[in-house]
C-alpha cells in the first residue's frame, strides 16, 4: 500500500511543480506572441526547435546517468568516487557544450538558408550560447539528484525560467523598433540568459554544500577508483538509449521546420505568409498542448520506479495494478483537456492573444486538431514510462519512430494542399501519437499480460468528458454576448472543471481507495462517498 500511495503522491507533486514551470513559460510565450506577432514567432520558432534538438542530444540522457551512478556510489558509502563521476561528467558536458554551441552559432547562416527562413539567423545565433551553459547546469543537477537532493534542481529551474522571461521579453520589446528579426533574436537570447542564471544558482548551492561534500569525501576509506575511460563508457551505456528516446519529439518538431515552410511555399503561399502560418501553429497553438502534457509526464515519471519495483519482485498483481491505474489516470486527465481545448479553441486563442486577433482566429483550427492528439499523447507518455519500468526502453522509441514516419508522410502530403496548409502538420502530429499509442498499448499487454478494464479506463472518463464538453459549449454560447469573450471563456473553463469532477464521482470513475492515496484524499473520500450513495 505504501508503494501505491507513493505512485499517486509522486505524480501529484511532480504535476504541480511542472505546472509552475509551464505557467512561467506561458508568461513568456503569450506576451511574446503579442509583442512580435506571428511573423516574429515564425523566426523564433525556426530557431527554437533546432536548439531543443541540440539540447536533447547533449543533455537528455547524461544527467540521468550521472544521477544513477552517483546514487550507486553513495549507496556503498563511496562519496569520493561519486564526486569523481561528477567531475568527469562535467568535463564531458563542457566539451559537448562547446561543440554544440559553436555548430549552432557559426552554422546559423547555413541552417536557416536550408530551412528557407533566412530571417531566423539572428535568433539562432542568440540562442546558441545557451547550449554551453545548460549542459554544465545539467551536470550539477545530476550530481545532486544522485544524492537524492532535488531542491537544487527545482531552484535552478525556477531561476532559469525567471531569467528567461525577464530577459527575453525585455529584449524583444526593446528590439521591436529595429525589426522583427532582431526582436525574435532578443527573445531567443532569453534562453541564454536563463541558462546563465540557472547555472549561477546551482553553482551557488554547490558551494554552499561544498564543506559537507569534502568532509564526506575525507571520511571515505575506499582506495583507488574506476578509470575515467570506464566512467565515460558507463555514462554512455546508460545515456544513449535515453537520449535516443528523448530525441524523437524534437526530431518530429524539426520535421515541421524542414517540411512546412517549403511545402507552404510550393502551395502558392509567399515566404512571409508561410512564416506567419508556421508561427501560428508552433508559436501560438502548439504551446497550449504542453499544459496537459506536464500532468501526464508526471504520471509517467512516477510510474517508472513503481512498475520497476513490482517487475523485479515478480509481483504480478501489483504490476498490473500500477499499469492499469497509470493508464486510467492519464485518460482521466487527457480526455477533458482534449475536449476543452477543442470546444474552446477559438475563444482560448482570442483570450490569450488579444493583440493579434486575426492570427488568433487563424490559429484556432490548428489548436482544434492538436487538441485531439492530447488523449493519445497522454497514452504514449504513460505507456512509455511503463515499458521503461519493465526494462523495454527501446520499444517505445521504435514505436514513436514509426509514428514519426507517418507524420513525415502526412505532413508533406497535406501541407502542400492549399486549403489544408499548416493544419496538415497538426494532423501529421496527431497521427503520429495515435500510431505510437496503439503500438505501445499492444506492447504493454504483450510483455506484462495486463488486461485493461475498458469501462473504467476509457468509457467512463469519455462519458464524463462528453457531458463536460456539452455544458462548456452551452455556457460559452449563452454568456459570450453579454460577458465578452474573456470572462465567458474563463467561466466556461470553471464550469467544465466542476462538471467533470462531479461526473467522475457520479460515474464512479474514481474509487474511495484511490482518493485515499493522495494527500488530503481521506477527506475527499468521505465527501464523495455521498455521491456514490445516491
Amino acid at each position: 500500500m505504501a508503494n501505491k500511495k507513493s505512485f499517486l503522491q509522486g505524480a501529484l507533486i511532480l504535476g504541480v511543480a511542472g505546472l509552475i514551470i509551464k505557467v512561467l513559460g506561458a508568461v513568456f510565450r503569450i506576451p511574446l506572441a503579442n509583442i512580435i506577432g506571428d511573423d516574429g514567432m515564425g523566426y523564433y520558432q525556426t530557431a527554437y526547435p533546432i536548439y531543443v534538438l541540440f539540447l536533447t542530444l547533449s543533455t537528455a540522457g547524461i544527467p540521468t546517468a550521472i544521477s544513477k551512478m552517483v546514487a550507486e556510489r553513495n549507496a556503498i558509502d563511496n562519496p569520493k568516487e561519486a564526486h569523481r563521476i561528477f567531475r568527469v561528467s562535467f568535463l564531458l558536458l563542457f566539451g559537448i557544450g562547446i561543440v554544440s554551441s559553436a555548430i549552432l552559432f557559426f552554422g546559423a547562416d547555413l541552417i536557416v538558408e536550408h530551412l528557407k527562413n533566412p530571417g531566423a539567423k539572428h535568433a539562432m545565433m542568440a540562442i546558441a550560447p545557451a547550449l554551453l551553459f545548460v549542459p554544465l547546469m545539467a551536470a550539477y543537477r545530476g550530481y545532486f539528484q544522485g544524492m537524492q537532493k532535488m531542491e537544487p534542481t527545482a531552484a535552478s529551474q525556477v531561476v532559469e525560467q525567471l531569467f528567461r522571461v525577464v530577459a527575453g521579453l525585455s529584449l524583444a520589446l526593446a528590439m521591436v523598433p529595429k525589426g522583427l528579426e532582431h526582436a525574435a533574436a532578443g527573445a531567443s537570447f532569453g534562453a541564454t540568459a536563463g541558462a546563465i542564471g540557472g547555472l549561477l544558482a546551482v553553482v551557488a548551492i554547490y558551494y554552499g554544500n561544498r564543506k559537507k561534500i569534502h568532509r564526506d569525501m575525507r571520511r571515505d576509506t575506499h582506495k583507488g577508483g574506476e578509470a575515467a575511460s570506464k566512467i565515460l563508457m558507463n555514462i554512455f551505456i546508460i545515456a544513449v538509449p535515453i537520449t535516443i528516446g528523448a530525441a524523437i519529439m524534437p526530431i518530429m518538431n524539426t520535421i515541421d521546420v524542414g517540411i512546412v515552410m517549403r511545402r507552404l511555399q510550393e502551395a502558392n503561399f509567399t515566404e512571409k505568409a508561410a512564416n506567419s502560418l508556421y508561427g501560428q501553429l508552433t508559436g501560438m497553438a502548439g504551446p497550449l498542448i504542453n499544459f496537459p502534457q506536464v500532468l501526464t509526464q508526471a504520471i509517467a515519471m512516477s510510474l517508472v520506479p513503481a512498475v520497476a519495483a513490482a517487475h523485479r519482485k515478480n509481483d504480478t498483481p501489483f504490476l498490473h495494478y500500477n499499469i492499469a491505474m497509470g493508464l486510467r489516470t492519464a485518460m482521466i486527465i487527457g480526455l477533458p483537456c482534449a475536449f476543452g481545448l477543442m470546444i474552446l479553441s477559438e475563444p482560448i486563442m482570442l483570450l490569450l492573444y488579444p493583440a493579434q486577433k486575426a492570427s488568433a482566429v487563424s490559429a484556432a483550427p490548428c489548436l482544434f486538431v492538436l487538441a485531439i492528439g492530447v488523449v493519445f499523447l497522454s497514452s504514449v507518455q504513460t505507456t512509455t514510462g511503463i515499458l521503461q519500468g519493465i526494462g523495454k526502453q527501446m520499444v517505445p522509441v521504435m514505436n514513436l519512430f514509426v509514428g514519426a514516419i507517418v507524420k513525415v508522410i502526412l505532413t508533406y502530403t497535406l501541407t502542400g494542399i492549399e486549403s489544408i496548409n499548416v493544419k496538415g502538420a497538426a494532423i501529421g502530429t496527431v497521427a503520429a501519437y495515435i500510431v505510437a499509442s496503439g503500438l505501445n498499448v499492444l506492447a504493454v499487454k504483450k510483455y506484462t499480460g495486463v488486461r485493461f478494464n475498458v469501462m473504467m479506463t476509457w468509457i467512463k472518463p469519455l462519458i464524463s468528458a462528453l457531458v463536460m464538453a456539452e455544458l462548456v459549449w452551452l455556457t460559452h454560447l449563452a454568456s459570450a454576448d453579454f460577458m465578452g469573450n474573456a470572462l465567458s471563456t474563463l467561466l466556461s473553463v470553471m464550469v467544465g472543471a466542476c462538471v467533470y469532477t462531479a461526473m467522475l464521482f457520479l460515474t464512479k470513475s474514481i474509487t474511495k481507495e484511490e482518493l485515499s492515496m493522495i494527500h488530503g484524499g481521506s477527506k475527499l473520500s468521505r465527501i464523495t462517498g455521498k455521491f456514490n450513495k445516491k
